[in-house]
């Protein structure tokens, strides 16, 4: 009889782990050995239990997945499983070895069993939006000398000029997309103190007192005049 293929679930909620283990449980040809909160106890538990396989999320508290990742592949094969859709998160945990990666609400339970035996086998596996991600960088990548933060510069060449710092252009572009401060403090791996910082100084040179007068001067739809940001 064929041994089950063991898995390690590492992920901060405790619902989404619960859930996880559930699910795979079911599947007749995996057994879930341990689950994590954090990339530290990722780490730990993948020494004392030797899984075939880690589940790993990318926002975590403390150790997240992407400072854990290179250390987990030396290990394990390691299956992002995660809400992150960004290109830039899909692209470094790959080029950190990361075997797929699948985001939630994109695959069904059967999916993820072949997701995760796959990664096992060495075959890569990624969910549409990931695989979409990967694409845009490939292209991205094929013009010369041509980085991703070049790309989301040259997506701004129309747009008014602010005076804002590359690292306040890159929050904005955050807050733009409707992220919240813990968001964007857990996308640029900087505290929420730091992201209220840089936000203060974003809405003073884009004189606006309001994430929408911001996103809207930002975004070139707002009316000249708005009222400044004290």
């Amino acid at each position: 009889m064929v041994a089950p293929t063991r898995v390690l679930i590492a992920d901060a909620n405790p619902v989404v782990r619960a859930g996880l283990t559930a699910l795979l449980n079911e599947a007749p040809d995996i057994a879930v050995a341990a689950t994590a909160s954090d990339g530290r106890e990722a780490l730990q538990l993948t020494r004392l239990h030797a899984p075939d396989v880690i589940l790993l999320d990318v926002r975590m508290p403390g150790v997240d997945g992407i400072s854990a990742l290179p250390h987990l592949v030396q290990l394990a094969p390691v299956l992002m499983l995660t809400y992150s859709q960004e290109m830039e998160v899909v692209r470094e945990t790959l080029l950190l070895g990361a075997g797929g990666y699948l985001i939630h609400g994109e695959f069904t339970p059967d999916q993820l069993v072949a997701a995760v035996l796959d990664v096992r086998a060495g075959r890569a596996h990624l969910s549409p939006t990931a695989a979409s991600a990967v694409l845009t960088a490939l292209r991205t990548s094929s013009h010369p000398q041509r980085t991703v933060a070049q790309s989301m510069e040259h997506h701004r060449l129309n747009r008014p000029q602010f005076g804002l710092s590359s690292r306040e252009e890159e929050v904005m572009d955050l807050i733009a997309s409707g992220m919240s401060n813990q968001q964007i403090a857990a996308s640029c791996f900087i505290s929420e103190k730091t992201v209220k910082n840089h936000i203060n100084r974003i809405f003073a040179k884009l004189r606006s007192a309001t994430r929408s007068e911001a996103i809207a001067r930002w975004l070139g739809t707002a009316r000249p005049g708005v009222a400044g940001h004290g």
